[in-house]
């Protein structure tokens, strides 16, 4: 009675036959090259580096845009409806906040980690979780939470990329703005995010929100 060896090669090689195979690529693989100088073989891996970075980076760029965000129906008819009608999209300075302003942190580490978060956003796209009014309706507050939350954990990175306390002049403000943020924003008590929900979208029902009057 015989038995399969599970470790033999296929088509009856024997298994020597394949380590020495195997043993005889990585041979090849790691002997300096005989054409190439050390230095043609740099600089082809730098270019080819090169190459791989221009492409990523544009990439990554693509995916960083207004168009790019509002190119499926979920966003382009809930949230950038919304936002069209707010002080973030059309006002007197003419200064505009697109989607990734506000929901893209500017700094690439930040970015990169941003842009991996969002891959279960993908992922909602695909199965359909938020694809009429009626779903993105019944989600909105938990949608609106985890936005929230992400605000407050970065201190509200993306809105101080363009608002910076250090060129806030109070005095030109209401005199509730200045008093607030003289008490809670200039002393880190609080962040933007604490005071300043719903500014570019509807809010959800906020009824059972911890602060929320």
């Amino acid at each position: 009675m015989t038995t399969t060896d599970p470790t033999s090669a296929p088509h009856g090689a024997p298994p020597e036959g394949r380590r020495g195979f195997l043993r005889e690529l990585w041979h090849v693989l790691s002997r300096p090259s005989s054409v190439f100088s050390l230095g043609a073989l740099v600089i082809a891996g730098f270019v080819a580096g090169v190459v791989f970075w221009g492409g990523f980076n544009t990439a990554l760029e693509a995916t960083n845009t207004e168009k790019f965000c509002t190119g499926c129906h979920e966003m382009r008819d809930n949230v950038f409806a919304e936002l069209k009608s707010t002080i973030h999209f059309s006002n007197r300075s003419g200064v505009r906040a697109t989607c990734p302003d506000c929901h893209v942190p500017h700094n690439w580490t930040d970015k990169i980690a941003r842009k991996m978060q969002a891959s279960k956003e993908v992922w909602g796209h695909l199965f359909g979780s938020i694809d009429t009014p009626e779903k993105f309706a019944d989600r909105r507050l938990e949608l609106a939470l985890h936005e929230w939350a992400r605000f407050k954990a970065n201190n509200s990175l993306e809105c101080r990329n363009c608002h910076s306390t250090e060129s806030m002049d109070v005095t030109k403000q209401s005199p509730r703005a200045a008093v607030a943020h003289s008490a809670y924003l200039f002393n880190g008590e609080k962040t933007c995010i604490d005071c300043h929900k719903g500014i570019a979208h509807h809010l959800p029902d906020m009824r059972g929100v911890p602060g929320w009057q």
